[in-house]
């Protein structure tokens, strides 16, 4: 996904501060965005270049003056654009599943401290997804129906943990079989 139209769907809801938006993507359940945060500000720089947002800046009492961003017309048109667009399939990559492919090289005890250490990192990954999601409930939304989405968005990440943690499971109990 590319930053700039996260950026455009953020500040459809209400102008905010490029340090704002970085904060909304740390803690956001459903700003799947995997790049580096220091590349908000010369998204923005470069969306304001294109005349799809705009920026003021607010002097404030206690803090220094900070720049607030705001959707142009333009910003909104490009967005809706590219909602429309086709989204591509999810991938599966998973460093996971390339060292399982080949575990048979270790030991039983070394397997089973390698699934555990997995299971471990999807457990606490899951109870951080709940955590996220709990937080994005008290975001006042624009409709029942963006309240719906936004729902079902944090839940998602929550369902796949919950899924892998299932699969884990079999796996266990299917190496356990061939064992003995």
């Amino acid at each position: 996904m590319s930053v700039r139209y996260a950026i455009l769907g953020m500040l459809s809801r209400q102008p905010l501060s490029g340090y704002d938006i970085k904060k909304a993507f740390a803690e956001s359940t459903a700003l799947y965005w995997s790049g580096n945060s220091n590349q908000v500000y010369p998204a923005l720089l470069a969306l304001r270049q294109e005349g799809l947002v705009e920026s003021e800046v607010q002097q404030q009492n206690r803090y220094p003056a900070k720049k607030v961003y705001s959707l142009t017309e333009e910003g909104l048109a490009a967005l809706k654009e590219w909602l429309l667009l086709p989204p591509e399939a999810p991938r599966t990559r998973s460093t996971f599943l390339t060292q399982l492919a080949w575990s048979d090289l270790l030991s039983s005890e070394e397997l089973r401290q390698m699934l555990d250490g997995y299971q471990e990192e999807v457990n606490t990954r899951l109870l951080m997804q709940r955590e996220k999601a709990r937080r994005d409930r008290m975001i006042p939304r624009r409709t029942s129906r963006e309240s719906v989405i936004w729902e079902q968005i944090a839940g998602h990440d929550a369902a796949l943990y919950e899924r892998e943690l299932e699969w884990l499971k079999g796996l266990r109990t299917a190496l356990e079989e061939v064992e003995g």
